[in-house]
């Protein structure tokens, strides 16, 4: 069988590694597969087929942040790569995320009507799909994806725009992502199929598949990082995000740092950051190292992760895997994601109950 993904990247970023997984595990299958993806770098080559150019992307962003209709844009680069889909004429398509920059949903959903005989599977990795600009809303407390968007409270975040067109971008979306005759949700989260089967995509089935992590790489491994660091004797109090911003909890472990004894605690940030940070909180720039971050997780304490919104963080699975307990928010689908008995789940924004639960969890030596 034949088998086309579609994915902003391939094998690189956390949604790339997984459509890079599925691929491998069709091929071991016998299936014949391909990854099309715009972002480089892409780390499967037998697999890869890119859609357009660098230049693509960024004429795509700067039109967005011009006229607020991402996926609207790249007609060209999609044109052509339909031609190429049409020749490979797979069985099933598998989706991830379609936005990015990179490609015309209205070509690639007429494309995709007009093969009824073609199944289809969409990956959800965020709202995204069914709203009329927004990737996430519960940060903004911003419900009108329910009804119909418009006056979007969100039009700076991503994907940014000058001006507010969420009302027709919700209109377009509803109608080129519902009548698929054959198509399957698939969502990492409870938390995101119940939001996609409350929006106008309830049409179609829905199945939740948690997104896994390397156990060979994510386990407790020995390292020099508390040695590299001063770091003896102090408890560790670790935050992993890809980039830090409002909706990750920044300004909470700010809060933190001036609530925990400084002789004895020590808060470490991995991930890229804009803001400066109080003295006091150790930032290490963010690694695509995978056997370092397991390092740094086998070395700390306690994970805290203060996200306001999210659809499944990996890094509790990681943090857990690596032996080292989570306190994170009941935000999203971050719940689903903590299993030890000693890990928690604190109210969102309630930094001295994380705290209270980040004290405990340290009062016996690890």
């Amino acid at each position: 069988m034949r088998i086309l993904f579609i994915n902003v990247q391939c094998g690189a970023g956390s949604h790339g590694k997984i459509a890079a997984g599925q691929a491998e595990e069709f091929v071991r299958n016998g299936h014949e597969v391909r990854i099309a993806y715009s972002r480089e770098p892409h780390t499967h080559s037998d697999y890869a087929v890119k859609i357009g150019s660098v230049a693509d992307v960024y004429l795509h962003a700067l039109m967005t942040r011009l006229t607020d209709r991402h996926g609207f844009f790249s007609r060209g680069a999609t044109r052509r790569f339909l031609a190429w889909a049409d020749e490979y004429n797979p069985a099933l398509l598998w989706l991830h995320n379609i936005h990015g920059y990179y490609i015309n949903i209205e070509l690639l959903f007429t494309w995709i009507k007009s093969r009824p005989q073609m199944k289809v599977y969409w990956t959800l990795h965020d709202c995204w799909a069914f709203t009329g600009h927004c990737a996430y809303f519960t940060f903004a407390e911003c419900e009108k994806w329910r009804t119909h968007c418009g006056n979007c409270p969100q039009r700076h975040a991503y994907p940014a725009s000058f001006v507010d067109c969420s009302y027709r971008n919700y209109e377009d979306k509803r109608r080129l992502f519902t009548g698929v005759k054959d198509m399957t949700l698939i969502t990492p989260s409870q938390w995101l199929a119940d939001l996609a089967g409350q929006s106008f995509l309830r049409e179609y089935p829905c199945e939740v598949r948690h997104n896994e992590i390397d156990r060979s790489i994510f386990r407790p491994v020995q390292g020099d990082f508390r040695e590299r660091y001063g770091l003896a004797g102090k408890k560790i109090v670790l935050g992993v995000a890809n980039r830090w911003e409002p909706r990750k909890g920044l300004k909470d472990f700010v809060r933190l740092a001036g609530l925990l004894d400084p002789e004895k605690f020590q808060i470490v940030l991995v991930g890229r950051k804009e803001d400066a940070l109080p003295e006091g909180i150790l930032h290490i720039p963010r690694t695509n190292n995978q056997q370092e971050l397991a390092q740094i997780y086998s070395a700390s304490d306690v994970l805290f992760n203060p996200t306001y919104e999210d659809n499944y963080p990996t890094v509790n699975l990681e943090a857990e895997a690596c032996g080292t307990p989570v306190v994170t928010y009941d935000a999203g689908g971050a719940p689903e994601t903590v299993h030890r008995e000693d890990s928690c789940v604190a109210a969102c924004g309630d930094v001295d109950a994380a705290k209270c639960a980040i004290e405990r969890l340290c009062e016996g030596d690890r």
